[in-house]
C-alpha cells in the first residue's frame, strides 16, 4: 500500500542527511514523500527521491565561534530564531499539505513547526532524531545545560510564552516544556543503543537504527594520493570550521610526518591564508566525507554526531576537537565507551601529532571501533526504520 509521508527539517548537513537513506527506502517501497526544507538543500533531497517542498525561509547559519557553554542568552536566542522560523514557515506548510494531506509528518527534534503541522492536519507525527534521544526521564537539555542553569530563568518564560501565543494562532497546542519536550509516538533514532545516555530508560517509542550511507555511499568519489601511506583526514564540520590556526598546527604537525593528509577547510577560508602547503596534504573546501572514511585510518573530527556515526561505521577510530556543547558531549561519549581520543582545548602541532600517532597505534581501540562499527551495521538503518514506520501507521 503506498502512502505519503512529509518530512520537516531545517537546511543543515546534519540534519538533513541522516534522513536520506530513509526516504530512499520508502521511495523503494513504493511510497512518496514530500521533504520541506530551505532553499539551499531541495537539491539534496530531491536527489533522495522526494518531492522537495520550499518552505520559502532559510534560518541563517549558526555563527562562527564555538558555543563552549550553553547559557540563558544563547538558549533564548536560538529559541526566538526557531519560533521566528516556525511563523514564517507554518503556514507555507499547512497550505501546501492541506492539498497534499499526507499519512503522517516526519520532523527533525529541531522543528518546533513539525509537531503543529501533524496536529494541525490530524497526521500521526513522527520525530527524528540525528542526535542523542529524551525521555521523561533523560532530558536532553538537562544533558547539556550546566548545574547552576536557571530553567525558570524571565528570557525562558518569555519563550514560552511566545510560543504558547504562536500555538494559539495557529490552533494546536503547544508543549509543557520546551527544554523536556514530549516524545512522539515513534522516534526514529539515527544512532545505535549502545551509543545513547541512559538508554535503559527509553521504551518502544524509540527505534535505535543507527547510521546509514544511502546513495550518499555511491557519491562523488575519491582516491588517496598515495594508497600506501596511511591516510589522516581533518575536518571541523560545516558550521564551526572558521579555525585556520588550528589548521596551520595541522600543517606543522604532519608536514613531515609519514601520514597524508586529507584536511577540509570549509568555505570560509582561503587556503593561500594558510601559507605553504606540505606535498602530503590535499587541503579542499568540502571532501565526499563518506568517501574519504572508506580509505582513512584515523579521523580528527570536531564529534558532530553525524560525523561521529560515519566514522564509527566505518571502523575509523576518532580524535576528537569539538567546537560546541552538543558536540563535547558527543566527544565525551566516545572516549567513555574506547571509541576515541580527546584533544585538550588548547591543543598545540604536538599534542596533534602526539594524539593521533597514538590513536593509530592502539590496538584495544581499533579493536573496539571495529566490534562497534559491526554492531552498527546491525542495528537495522533504514530497512528497519521504514518497517517502524509501515507498522506504526498500520496500527494507527
Amino acid at each position: 500500500m503506498s502512502r505519503h509521508f512529509a518530512f520537516v527539517a531545517p537546511p543543515l548537513d546534519g540534519h538533513v542527511n541522516p534522513t536520506l537513506p530513509l526516504v530512499e527506502e520508502l521511495c523503494r517501497r513504493g511510497h512518496r514523500v514530500s521533504y520541506a526544507t530551505g532553499q539551499r538543500r531541495l537539491q539534496t533531497v530531491e536527489g533522495s527521491g522526494a518531492r522537495g517542498v520550499d518552505v520559502g525561509v532559510d534560518p541563517p547559519m549558526p555563527p562562527t565561534q564555538s558555543f563552549d557553554e550553553i547559557t540563558v542568552e544563547m538558549l533564548s536566542y536560538m529559541m526566538h530564531m526557531m519560533l521566528d522560523h516556525t511563523r514564517d514557515s507554518l503556514p507555507v506548510l499547512r497550505e501546501h499539505f492541506a492539498a497534499d494531506p499526507p499519512e503522517a509528518v516526519c520532523y527533525d527534534m529541531m522543528s518546533l513547526g513539525g509537531p503543529m503541522l501533524a496536529e494541525a492536519l490530524g497526521a500521526p507525527a513522527v520525530a527524528l532524531l540525528p542526535s542523542f534521544a529524551a525521555n521523561e526521564r533523560f532530558s536532553l537539555m538537562r544533558y547539556f545545560l550546566p548545574e547552576d542553569f536557571d530553567p525558570d530563568h524571565p528570557a525562558l518564560r518569555e519563550v514560552a510564552a511566545r510560543h504558547h501565543e504562536l500555538a494559539e494562532q495557529f490552533g494546536v497546542s503547544a508543549p509543557e516544556s520546551l527544554l523536556s519536550p514530549t516524545p512522539a509516538g515513534l522516534n526514529l533514532v539515527f544512532v545505535p543503543h549502545q551509543f545513547q545516555p541512559a538508554a535503559e530508560t527509553f521504551d518502544e517509542r524509540f527505534r535505535f537504527l543507527g547510521p546509514s550511507m544511502g546513495n550518499r555511499a555511491r557519491g562523488d568519489s575519491f582516491t588517496p594520493r598515495d594508497e600506501q601511506a596511511p591516510l589522516l583526514f581533518i575536518s571541523l564540520g560545516t558550521a564551526f570550521n572558521e579555525r585556520p590556526d588550528f589548521y596551520r598546527d595541522c600543517l606543522r604537525a604532519f608536514g613531515d610526518s609519514g601520514w597524508q593528509v586529507a584536511m577540509s577547510i570549509g568555505d570560509r577560508i582561503d587556503p593561500d591564508e594558510l601559507g605553504a602547503l606540505p606535498d602530503n596534504f590535499d587541503v579542499r573546501p568540502r571532501f565526499p566525507q563518506v568517501e574519504v572514511l572508506r580509505h582513512a585510518d584515523v579521523f580528527v573530527s570536531h564529534a558532530g554526531m553525524n560525523s561521529t556515526m560515519e566514522s564509527l561505521y566505518h571502523g575509523v577510530p576518532l580524535v576528537t576537537y569539538p567546537q560546541m556543547v552538543e558536540q563535547r558531549a558527543n566527544a565525551e561519549q566516545a572516549e567513555k565507551l574506547g571509541l576515541a581520543r580527546r584533544l585538550p582545548d588548547d591543543a598545540d602541532a604536538a599534542t596533534l601529532r602526539k594524539t593521533v600517532d597514538e590513536a593509530a597505534g592502539d590496538e584495544y581501540l581499533r579493536a573496539t571501533v571495529t566490534a562497534t562499527a559491526a554492531g552498527m551495521r546491525g542495528c537495522g538503518g533504514a530497512v528497519a526504520g521504514v518497517d517502524a514506520l509501515e507498522a506504526h501507521l498500520a496500527r494507527s
